[in-house]
C-alpha cells in the first residue's frame, strides 16, 4: 500500500500546527542562529531534501529521511506528539522543522509561513549588542522575552526556571569577546531577566505564587548574581563601564521597590550587589536618600542596611528600637552582612537588639529548621561580646539544639557541676558528650563526671538484652578509668558492689560484669 504524506498530514494537521507554533515560541527572527535555521529548513522543502520513508501504523510514528551536508533521520510520533531527529543538536534542529514543513505545505503556504515568522523581527540582536549601551541591553532582553512572555499570557510556575535559562541562553550568544566585558554582561542580562519575568508575573497574576517553583527561580537567579559578583569584583573597573553600573543600581532597586512577593528574596539580591559592587560613598549616600522617600516600613531594613555601610551606628542604633520577632530573619541577614565586611560595632548592635526575640522566632521555627537556626545564630554571636546573663538568656533560647554551644560556655566558665546536670537533664549518647567536651570534664573535673556513666550504663541495662549489658559494662570500665584519675577507686568498687546486689537476678548481666572484671 503506497504511502499517502497527504492523506497523514490531513489527518494529523492539529499535531503539525501545534508543534510550529512551539517552532515559532522557540526560534527568534531577530537571532541571526535562528533566522538561518528557519532559512535551512524552509530551503529543504523547495529543494525536496525530506524524504518520508516509511510510516509505522501500529505505533503511529513517520519515518524521514533528510539529504544534507551530514544526512540525519527524523521520527515524528503522532502518538507520543513528540519528534526526534539523529543530529547532536538538543533543541530545535532544522532537520524537525523542516519535516514538518513538508507536512505543512500539503495544507498551507510553507512560504506565507516563514514570511509571517520573518515579520515578528524587529531589530537583529546582533545588531544591538555590537553598539553596547545599557540601552541596547535592555533592548535584547525585553526582545528575547517578548516573544516567550507576550502581553497577557499566563505563565505556569513550573516552566520558570527552564524559561529563564533558556532566555539567558539566547542572550550569552551575544556575550562580549573582551574577558573584562563579561561578567558585567551576565550580571547585567541576570538582573533584567529576574526584572522582566517577575513584572510579568506580577501583571498577570492577582495570587502569591509563593510555591516550589517560583522560590528555584528566584534562587537560581541570585545564585547565580552572587556567582557573577564574586567575578566581577576582583576585576579593575573600566571607565566606559560606568553608565552600565547605573544602569545596573536603577535595575536593582526595580526588583526591590516595584516587584511583589517574597521580600525577603528581593532583599537578599539587594543586599548582595550594594554590599559589593557599589562601595562608592556618594553613591550609597544617593541611594538611602531616594529610599528615605518611602514611609513603608517593610523598606526598614534597607535604610538599616545603608546605616551599616556608611557606618552610622547611631541611627542603626535608633531604626531597632522598636523592632518585632517577625523582622528577625532579615535582621540575622543583616547581622551576617556586617560581620562579612568587617562592621563589628553594627553587628554587635543589632544581635544585642534580636536577643530578646530568638527564642520566639525558634519556637515558631519548623523542628527540621530549627537546628540550623541555632547553629547560624551561634555562628553570628560567637565573635561579639556579651554579658554573662546575656550569654544564659542566649542558650536558654537555643533549648536543646544548643546543647554543644552552652556546654562550651560552661567548659569556658568552669561551671563543671552544671554541664553534667545539664547533660543529666537532656540525655543523648557518649558520642555526642564527646562532642560537647567530656573529655575536657575528665581531665578537668573528673569526679564530677561520675554521675553521667552511672545514668547511661542504668539505661543500657534497662534494654534488658546482652547486647546492651555489654555497652554497660563498657561504661562501666570508662567509669572506673575516669574514677581511677579522680582518685575515687573505693567509691567505683563499693558501686559496682551496689550494682551487682541490686541486679543479682539478671544472669546475662553478671555474667558480663565477671567477663569484664569489674568485681
Amino acid at each position: 500500500m503506497a504511502l499517502s504524506i497527504a492523506q497523514l498530514a490531513n489527518e494529523h494537521r492539529q499535531f503539525v500546527l501545534t508543534k510550529l507554533q512551539e517552532a515559532e515560541q522557540a526560534l527568534h527572527p531577530s537571532s541571526t542562529e535562528d533566522e538561518e535555521l528557519v532559512r535551512r529548513a524552509v530551503f529543504s522543502v523547495r529543494n525536496k531534501s525530506i524524504i518520508f520513508e516509511r510510516f509505522n501504523g501500529a505505533s503511529s510514528i513517520l519515518y524521514a529521511g533528510v539529504q544534507d551536508v551530514r544526512p540525519a533521520s527524523v521520527e515524528i510520533d503522532f502518538l507520543q506528539q513528540t519528534l526526534h531527529c539523529s543530529c547532536p543538536q538538543i533543541k530545535w534542529c532544522r532537520h524537525q522543522l523542516g519535516a514538518l514543513l513538508a507536512l505543512y505545505q500539503h495544507f498551507e503556504s510553507v512560504q506565507n509561513w516563514s514570511s509571517a515568522w520573518r515579520a515578528q523581527k524587529s531589530i537583529h540582536l546582533k545588531t544591538l549588542a555590537d553598539e553596547r549601551t545599557p540601552e541596547n541591553w535592555r533592548l535584547m532582553v525585553d526582545e528575547v522575552t517578548k516573544r516567550m512572555l507576550p502581553p497577557g499570557k499566563i505563565v505556569e510556575s513550573f516552566s520558570l526556571p527552564a524559561m529563564r535559562i533558556d532566555i539567558l541562553e539566547r542572550l550569552k550568544r551575544h556575550l562580549p569577546f573582551e574577558r573584562e566585558w563579561q561578567p558585567l554582561y551576565m550580571l547585567f542580562m541576570e538582573l533584567s531577566i529576574v526584572n522582566t519575568m517577575w513584572k510579568h508575573l506580577n501583571e498577570t497574576h492577582g495570587h502569591s505564587w509563593d510555591n516550589y517553583y517560583m522560590r528555584t527561580f528566584v534562587k537560581q537567579s541570585i545564585y547565580a548574581v552572587e556567582d557573577t559578583l564574586a567575578e566581577l569584583t576582583n576585576r579593575s573597573r573600566l571607565f566606559a563601564t560606568d553608565p552600565f553600573y547605573d544602569a545596573i543600581q536603577v535595575l536593582i532597586r526595580e526588583i526591590l521597590l516595584e516587584r511583589q512577593w517574597l521580600f525577603e528574596n528581593r532583599l537578599q539580591l539587594y543586599i548582595s550587589l550594594w554590599s559589593s559592587l557599589f562601595y562608592e560613598k556618594p553613591r550609597r549616600e544617593q541611594e538611602l536618600s531616594i529610599i528615605n522617600q518611602f514611609d513603608d516600613p517593610v523598606f526598614e531594613p534597607v535604610k538599616q542596611l545603608f546605616y551599616i555601610l556608611l557606618q552610622n551606628e547611631e541611627a542603626l542604633r535608633s531604626s531597632l528600637l522598636h523592632i518585632t520577632v517577625q523582622q528577625f530573619p532579615v535582621l540575622a541577614q543583616l547581622a551576617l552582612l556586617a560581620k562579612t565586611i568587617g562592621e563589628t560595632q553594627a553587628q554587635t548592635i543589632i544581635l544585642q537588639a534580636i536577643l530578646p526575640f530568638i527564642e520566639d522566632f525558634l519556637q515558631n521555627a519548623s523542628p527540621s529548621q530549627r537546628a540550623d537556626a541555632v547553629k547560624h545564630v551561634q555562628m553570628l554571636m560567637e565573635n561579639i561580646e556579651l554579658t554573662e546573663a546575656e550569654e544564659v538568656a542566649l542558650y536558654h533560647a537555643f533549648g536543646v539544639h544548643g546543647l554543644q554551644p552552652f556546654s562550651s560556655f560552661l567548659l569556658k566558665k568552669g561551671r563543671y557541676h552544671e554541664w553534667v546536670a545539664l547533660h543529666q537533664l537532656n540525655p543523648t549518647s557518649l558520642a555526642y558528650l564527646e562532642m560537647c567536651g567530656l573529655k575536657d570534664i575528665v581531665q578537668l573535673a573528673p569526679a564530677t563526671a561520675l554521675p553521667l556513666y552511672h545514668q547511661y550504663a542504668i539505661a543500657e541495662i534497662a534494654q534488658k538484652s546482652r547486647m546492651n549489658y555489654k555497652q554497660a559494662v563498657r561504661i562501666w570500665k570508662s567509669m572506673r578509668t575516669v574514677a581511677k584519675r579522680a582518685g575515687k577507686m573505693t567509691y567505683f568498687e563499693n558501686y559496682m558492689q551496689t550494682i551487682s546486689a541490686e541486679f543479682k537476678r539478671l544472669r546475662a548481666l553478671q555474667e558480663e560484669i565477671e567477663k569484664g572484671n569489674l568485681l
